[in-house]
């Protein structure tokens, strides 16, 4: 079955909030198996709203909306429906009285325009709100099954959950469900990852592959419809196995695992190691993902039993001069800054990222420039080399991630 979301509210295209219902009952849906090939977003007009539910009638077997069947003179999905549908609205009688009834236990005196929540296109199924005052309502039209939500929402997913779900496995049998699992990759670009699995993606029908990137991190996904978890985890685990294979130990964790994760594990099987770190541009980002993965960090000179411990930062960027003398080229700065604040904490890791940004750059995203991680240990130092060093959050999130992985190689050796 193929499902379309319309989401409705002019302040949705504004910008004024975000469109969260939609991702939730995606994520519902494909819990029970249901394709969703379109979301759309429309404003509180009339004519647009018709159009884009009369399409989605057309090419869909289940269109929810959500939003626009509260008590106000813009809430007109009621309305809009009943065009869609070729229906008149009726009034109905028990919806009315529900509504009054919840207005008298609130104590709160009702308003003649909220009698509008209670007309319906006729012959639609009611489906009653226990946490508001706007009800829902199915339809069920020789074309698609229409299930109209309100936007608030805890009310939404309420009733999704109790409602929806419950008549979409009465109405169309459902049997089936999709399970992902997602692959976490590290020091790897999108367009890497696309060249080393892409025949995977290319070829997948169920499983599907898809690829999708972040600052610092690519997410591959391996998608499964199937009547079981077990059923489904048969079918992907051939795919995952190969792309694990090509993408080797740049996988570093799968499905809620963050690298922050991951790392916290490999540092914490010793009770007593400790990390210092120095940052230029990235400004604090590794030591609060150190942070993160080690759980609570003290200072020094306070040792906690089965934590890293952070023993110290070396400030802003500026900082590196001190070591300039020591090296002339920045992979070798970087080791030697790492190798310093190791020295200058006595501890068993120092990290270090150094950066020369091209000052005439001004992007947010891959900026021009030069970024160098360091990770130094009692072995010696390992480092990285990145073309890009800009200011903006996506550059300094993916110098700290890629320093982070460079630290999880590092103790995985």
């Amino acid at each position: 079955m193929n499902a379309e979301i319309i989401a409705i509210g002019s302040e949705l295209l504004l910008g004024q909030i975000v469109d969260t219902n939609s991702a939730w009952m995606a994520q519902r849906l494909a819990n029970q198996g249901v394709n969703l090939f379109y979301k759309t977003v429309v404003g509180d007009n009339p004519d647009r709203m018709l159009s884009a539910i009369d399409r989605a009638m057309e090419r869909s077997a289940l269109v929810i909306t959500c939003g626009g069947i509260g008590p106000t003179q813009d809430d007109l999905t009621r309305e809009v429906v009943a065009r869609a549908s070729g229906r008149e609205l009726v009034l109905d009688p028990e919806l009315l009285a529900q509504i009054e009834e919840r207005f008298r236990r609130r104590g709160f005196i009702m308003t003649g325009n909220n009698n509008r929540q209670a007309y319906i296109p006729a012959g639609s199924i009611p489906v009653t709100n226990p946490n508001g005052t706007a009800p829902s309502f199915i339809v069920e039209d020789p074309r698609a099954v229409v299930i109209c939500l309100p936007g608030v929402p805890f009310e939404m997913k309420w009733l999704f959950d109790n409602e929806v779900i419950p008549y979409l496995k009465r109405k169309f049998g459902l049997s089936e469900a999709i399970y992902s699992r997602v692959l976490k990759v590290a020091d790897l670009g999108e367009s890497s990852v696309d060249d080393l699995v892409g025949h995977l993606i290319a070829n997948s029908q169920n499983p599907t592959v898809g690829v999708l990137a972040h600052p610092g991190q690519v997410d591959l996904r391996i998608t499964a419809k199937a009547t079981s978890r077990e059923e489904a985890e048969g079918l992907i685990a051939p795919v995952e196995r190969e792309a694990r294979d090509l993408l080797m130990h740049h996988v570093f964790g799968s499905d809620d695992q963050t690298l922050q994760d991951v790392v916290g594990e490999l540092l914490n099987r010793d009770p007593k190691l400790t990390v210092a770190s120095y940052e230029g541009l990235t400004g604090g980002i590794v030591a609060q993902y150190l942070q993160e993965a080690a759980g609570p960090l003290f200072l020094e000179g306070t040792i906690g039993s089965g934590r890293a411990v952070l023993l110290g930062i070396l400030g802003a960027n500026g900082a590196a001069a001190r070591y300039e003398e020591l090296a002339q080229d920045g992979a070798g700065l970087a080791d030697q800054l790492a190798a310093a604040v190791r020295a200058h904490a006595d501890a068993d890791l120092g990290v270090a990222v150094h950066a020369v940004p091209d000052a005439q750059a001004a992007t947010e995203n891959l900026s021009s420039g030069r970024t160098y991680v360091s990770v130094c240990s009692s072995r010696g130092a390992s480092h990285r080399e990145y073309n890009f060093a800009g200011p903006g959050l996506p550059d300094r999130t993916r110098s700290a991630l890629y320093t982070l992985n460079l630290l999880r190689l590092t103790a995985m050796r």
